[in-house]
């Protein structure tokens, strides 16, 4: 039997602004998520979602993105390796407080969008990151793209790694995602989503958008649940994975 960890990003609204169907996600994963208030979420959004993730025994993990809540964090921002150290640690720190004063705690760190993009490809910024993640808590599971900067940036400094991929996206073939800009970057079949995913689960391997294979690692696997149809992707996604004989729990 195949393990596989099958994570969702979640608490991502914010002030009288509702998106995704959290509580009803959190029947379907094994990690979250959450959105620290830069991209996403705020203070009150940031307590309902830990509680909610605690009470479904879903692990729960910090989605630092940049100071960005108009573009969602999906658009790049140049800044400096220290001004990625600080902005990560504050996130990380405002999650863990939370998840501390609720008596859980935080298991996983995973940048988004933008930060976490760049971050596969950049090594100063991946390096940042990951040091910005041992420096808080060394036993921290640190996310990042499959075969990536930040998963070397992380291995690097001692931390344990969950190589990652995505159940709804396009790759490229260096191994990186299709931006979003390009009109193939989201596969919207869920089928074709679902067999691609069990593919690289069972084979270790990905079709890129050239008709190409590539060798991939999957440790865990992302569903966005900010998406409209999410709920029933991942309800279609485990009933997938139970014919496949994959079982949806940690997997390092």
């Amino acid at each position: 039997m195949k393990v596989i960890d099958l994570n969702c990003d979640l608490g991502e609204g914010f002030g009288a602004y509702k998106i995704g169907n959290d509580q009803e996600v959190l029947n379907y994963i094994s990690s979250a998520n959450i959105a620290c208030g830069f991209h996403a979420g705020d203070h009150n959004v940031m307590f309902e979602t830990v509680n909610l993730a605690k009470k479904s025994g879903v692990r729960i993990g910090a989605h630092p993105g940049f100071p960005d809540l108009a573009g969602f964090g999906r658009r790049e921002m140049i800044l400096s390796p220290r001004e990625i150290y600080n902005l990560v640690t504050y996130q990380i720190g405002a999650l863990a407080a939370i998840c501390k004063v609720n008596g859980t705690s935080l298991v996983h760190v995973k940048p988004h969008g933008a930060l976490y993009n760049m971050a596969a490809s950049n090594r100063e910024m991946a390096a940042a990151i990951a040091e910005a993640v041992a420096d808080f808590d060394s036993t921290i599971v640190l996310f990042g793209l499959a075969n990536s900067e930040l998963v070397r940036a992380g291995k690097e400094k001692g931390l344990l790694v969950a190589e990652e991929v995505f159940a709804d996206r396009s790759y490229q073939p260096d191994g990186s995602l299709t931006s979003r800009k390009e009109k193939n970057a989201i596969i919207h079949d869920a089928d074709i989503a679902i067999k691609r995913v069990v593919r690289m689960i069972k084979e270790g391997k990905v079709e890129t958008v050239d008709g190409t294979d590539i060798d991939i690692k999957a440790d865990t696997i992302c569903v966005h649940g900010d998406e409209p149809k999410a709920l029933e992707f991942v309800s279609k996604l485990k009933h997938a994975f139970e014919q496949e004989n994959i079982l949806i729990r940690k997997s390092w």
